[in-house]
């Protein structure tokens, strides 16, 4: 086992706390991967036969290519076809620092969420046997353990496999990640703590649900009276001879292990989860085992002698069990729709698994009627696997890229379209926020953060194509025809976004009042009370500990569980477990005598540097330098207002005067309206590539003086860290900056 020294232990909980939190705070997933154009999808591409040469040339091409590499710091591979394996490549390194190359037979990589399907087969090896049954209430094999249901539909097993239970979100915590590699939490102890009520009547949707798969897992473990990872090793690895697979981290697996790397290339070291035993993402294994298990599941269950499954559990497997439109499948039992090709949408005939953990993405796609199946990890999370995916279909299965027949379907008139218009949330992940608005000749419009506005073309009653990239967005209605949930291809494609109820307004927020906007989205989505009768109170001042909260909590973040608290003031206040996450993660320092003043209203440069903090992690915090400030800000917030300034994170309050300079109004108090502006920002506004732009422009202007340039990174560094220190002794002005 590798030994952590208590200074590199506490570093390492701070780096992973912080990545953890960066990557929740980030309004992306992943960039849309490149498409053909219209003109050049009209005419598909004779495909390329599959084989060991062909293959392996592919693999070459692709991981060495400059649009893969940024991508990855070590991949491994693996490609089977008709019962064979014709491709087993590594790429990069496993680790970096180490020079240890990645390969297909001995790196071991997290599976993450591709663990889900091998927890589907262990639960459907005991359906097989009549031990489990798919319409059953899950309650019956839960031994005593109560959930919170107001529906008359009962949670079934059939429920937990298609990722339609209708609980409410209940995804890992910060805590559940960690480097205490002796620690020890069962899975019956940590579902027991964190059970989680229906929300949505069980079927009704489709929403991407971890907690679902260790319900499902803690199932397999009591009917079959086994621990859960010797069922694994015992009914699903032995047989297929996957002998570097294992639900547990330890021995040979942990030296083996690859290392993981964060955003900035970073290597993030061993950590633990929790439950020890993760059924929905904590599996390790190998290219070269997950090609044994391929290779099987295509031979309808067997290998050799053994057998994991049934021809016709398999043919189960294999088929989709819900979906918003037929273009657009969910789930089967154990795998989930492949990603969208232009036009085309996505093929029932593919199934695939994703998976993504802290430093390390998955994905596993299978073509059983071409009995292929291709499987990668690589240990960064990113959109390596979308850029294999299509370039791969695109070069050697060319048919399941052909365009959808989609008839003479006459668009809706603007009222009727109007009906889709509202503000539409992430099941899963709230702070994937889209707008839909109809306007005009464009029809129907929708906007969000990552990728923008684009018109949406109607061709059928509740199926659109997305203007940008000729791929599909789809409605699903509720029992009395009203728009319930949004189904698009970027932000969450493995998930339906819910659409936000009516917002009511308030009393004293006038319906044409620059805020009204930003006000009535927050309450529209739940972040506000939807009452139109009561006030707002929008010129009230925010307070620190509630400006902390609502940051977190549009981000989608549960505040801490940590018992001792950062400061002392915190005892007993309401937003007490944000402000710590908040600490924790580095967003928040406090002041020299151990106090947060949670309830002092907080001033708008007290909240930049918040902001700041959360942002850097993401961004780099030097790129804004250029922006021009005017009017009064205190040097230890500068580079922090000069970030949100850039990002256009300010609200209507705020205006840009004719030689280009910004007045942050540092020094005045934030606002609950000025409050909801920044919020509203924060879910809508394309940071991303406001960022990007910037990178390129500096990377072009700097490109002819890179060895000045890497003298006044350092010497900013030296001021990041003299601005810190004094706004930590600031005791009046102290933001935890």
């Amino acid at each position: 086992m590798r030994e952590l020294t208590i200074a590199a232990y506490l570093t390492k909980e701070s780096r992973l706390a912080k990545a953890m939190v960066a990557g929740l705070l980030s309004l992306s997933l992943l960039a849309p991967a490149v498409h053909a154009s219209p003109e050049e999808e009209a005419t598909q591409p004779k495909a390329a036969v599959l084989n060991a040469e062909t293959a392996s040339a592919f693999l070459d091409e692709f991981f060495n290519s400059d649009v893969a590499k940024p991508h990855y710091v070590g991949a491994s591979v693996v490609i089977v076809k008709d019962g064979e394996v014709v491709a087993q490549k590594g790429y990069g390194y496993a680790d970096k620092e180490a020079e240890i190359e990645a390969d297909p037979v001995e790196s071991v990589f997290r599976m993450a969420s591709v663990s889900k399907t091998f927890n589907a087969v262990a639960a459907m090896q005991l359906v097989e046997q009549g031990k489990i049954g798919l319409q059953d209430d899950i309650s019956s094999y839960l031994d005593g353990m109560t959930y919170d249901n107001p529906f008359d539909t009962p949670v079934t097993v059939e429920h937990l496999l298609t990722h339609t239970t209708g609980f409410r979100i209940q995804d890992p915590t910060p805590e559940d990640i960690h480097f205490d590699l002796d620690q020890r939490v069962e899975i019956e102890e940590y579902v027991r703590q964190h059970m989680p009520p229906v929300e949505r009547e069980p079927g009704s949707s489709y929403m991407y649900d971890n907690f679902a798969s260790m319900l499902l897992g803690l199932i397999v473990q009591n009917v079959s009276g086994m621990p859960y990872e010797s069922y694994m090793q015992e009914r699903v690895f032995e047989p297929l001879q996957m002998n570097n697979s294992s639900f547990e981290l330890q021995g040979e697996l942990i030296e083996k292990l690859a290392e993981e790397y964060d955003a900035a290339f970073n290597p993030i070291g061993v950590y633990a989860v929790t439950p020890t035993v993760m059924p929905q993402g904590g599996m390790l294994s190998t290219a070269e085992d997950i090609g044994k298990f391929m290779i099987a599941f295509l031979n309808g269950g067997a290998a050799g002698d053994h057998r994991i499954l049934s021809e016709s559990t398999v043919e189960m497997m294999e088929e989709y069990r819900s979906s918003v439109h037929p273009l657009l499948p969910d789930t089967t039992y154990g795998f989930e729709a492949p990603f969208q090709l232009p036009g085309a949408g996505s093929s029932s005939a593919i199934i695939t698994k994703a998976g993504d953990i802290v430093g390390t993405s998955t994905y596993m796609f299978l073509i059983p009627e071409q009995n292929t199946g291709v499987f990668v990890a690589y240990n960064k999370t990113g959109a390596l696997r979308n850029l294999l995916y299509t370039q791969l279909m695109t070069k050697f299965f060319p048919a399941y890229a052909e365009p959808a027949d989609l008839g003479n379907f006459k668009p809706q008139p603007a009222e009727q379209l109007a009906a889709f218009e509202g503000y539409y949330s992430d099941l899963r992940m709230k702070s994937l926020v889209s707008v839909l608005e109809v306007q005009g000749e464009h029809g129907l419009v929708v906007s969000d953060a990552i990728i923008g506005p684009r018109p949406l073309k109607q061709v059928d009653r509740n199926l659109f194509v997305d203007s940008l990239t000729n791929q599909f967005t789809a409605f699903q209605m509720d029992e009395d025809g009203e728009v319930a949930y949004m189904k698009e291809p970027y932000l969450n494609p493995l998930g339906y976004a819910g659409k936000g109820a009516k917002a009511e307004g308030y009393r004293d927020v006038a319906t044409d009042s620059p805020y009204a906007e930003p006000i009535h989205m927050l309450q529209s989505l739940g972040y506000y009370t939807n009452n139109g009768d009561e006030s707002f109170y929008p010129e009230k001042g925010a307070t620190r500990a509630q400006f902390v909260e609502h940051i977190l909590r549009i981000s989608g973040l549960k505040g801490s569980k940590t018992k001792e608290l950062a400061f002392a003031d915190l005892e007993g206040h309401p937003s007490a477990a944000y402000v710590q996450l908040a600490y924790e993660s580095g967003m928040v320092k406090g002041t020299t005598s151990g106090k947060f003043a949670p309830d002092r209203t907080i001033t708008r440069q007290e909240a930049a540097v918040i902001l700041w903090r959360a942002l850097s992690l993401k961004y780099p915090a030097n790129l804004f330098d250029e922006v021009s400030l005017s009017g009064e800000v205190d040097e230890w917030a500068k580079q922090a207002v000069q970030m949100i300034v850039g990002l256009g994170v300010i609200g209507p309050e705020i205006g840009i005067s004719d030689d280009g300079a910004t007045d942050f109004l540092a020094k005045e108090q934030l606002t609950r309206e000025q409050e909801a502006a920044i919020l509203f920002k924060l879910l809508t506004q394309q940071t991303d590539q406001i960022v990007a732009s910037l990178m390129a422009k500096q990377n072009a202007e700097a490109a002819p003086e890179a060895a000045m340039q890497d003298e006044e990174v350092e010497a900013e560094a030296g001021v990041n860290t003299e601005a810190e220190a004094a706004a930590a002794t600031d005791e009046e002005s102290a933001d935890a900056a």
